[in-house]
């Protein structure tokens, strides 16, 4: 019961400490975050290629299971003799409900995971900003099961924002995103705080810094997509990640990682 109470009393302590410094934050300059960003990023370019190969792998299932009912219905409409139309309407009866809902399930899943592996990227950048010895196992520390539920949640809030607010002509929907980006920032260095803390706290920072952060990942996704043209879409597994460097700089600068290193200690202290 007293240790449930002083968790509790950490966890509020931590957000109020965060919105106060949201609250407080000094104005950001555009320039000096982009020219930081890609200073880190030849730090971190190839952590984020392996990020992008793991990504690859977990969803390597989901592939999977999706182009083996496209062979399946290119099968039945050859069979068919060529009649799409019936082939189509056969190939659909033949799909099982429990294969439909294990895909499902399999997408959320395996998504969760993604962002997790997104999670433990945040945490690598901040090692290797700090000159920090990073290790292949970091890519893994938020594939647990205590932080796979959480990130879980976070995922379904973030389709559960983002699917109304696409019906609404989109327009809702550039406002959200830029909060939903910062979800997995908090749920990194602040995974102590529950989903309904984590939520809270990147809307109050996506709300405060939204021009910039969203002047400053239209500046870096126009970069990229350039880039990878002219790489033939090469470049993209190099250079994808490079969008998740001013959202930690943002969050850098905002926050600090002064909380979360009092937190880790005092987590320490009690472990020991």
């Amino acid at each position: 019961m007293t240790s449930t109470y002083i968790n509790l009393i950490f966890r509020m302590n931590t957000l109020t400490d965060l919105i106060e410094k949201i609250n407080n934050a000094r104005q950001l300059d555009f320039g000096t975050i982009f020219s930081e960003s890609i200073e880190l990023f030849k730090k971190t370019w190839v952590q984020g290629f392996l990020l992008q190969l793991f990504s690859m792998l977990v969803m390597m299932p989901i592939i999977i299971m999706v182009y083996i009912p496209i062979i399946g219905l290119a099968v039945a409409q050859q069979n068919g003799g060529g009649n799409g139309e019936e082939a189509l309407e056969n190939f659909l009866g033949g799909l099982s409900v429990l294969y439909i809902v294990f895909v499902v399930v399999a997408i959320f899943v395996l998504g969760a995971v993604s962002m997790a592996l997104h999670a433990s990227f945040f945490r690598i950048m901040k090692r290797m900003d700090y000159d920090e010895v990073v290790e292949t196992s970091d890519f893994f520390y938020f594939v647990k099961g205590k932080y796979l539920s959480k990130a879980f949640t976070l995922m379904l809030i973030s389709i559960a924002i983002v699917v109304p607010s696409a019906l609404l002509c989109y327009l809702p929907l550039l406002y959200t995103i830029i909060p939903i980006s910062y979800f997995m920032v908090f749920f990194a260095f602040n995974s102590e705080l529950t989903t309904g803390e984590i939520v809270k706290a990147s809307f109050k920072l996506g709300t405060k810094k939204w021009g910039i952060s969203l002047g400053l990942f239209i500046v870096s996704y126009m970069g990229v997509m350039v880039l990878s043209m002219m790489t033939c879409g090469l470049g993209s597994l190099f250079l994808q990640t490079f969008l998740f460097h001013p959202m930690y700089l943002i969050y850098k600068k905002v926050i600090g990682f002064n909380v979360n290193s009092v937190i880790e200690e005092i987590g320490t202290q009690v472990e020991d």
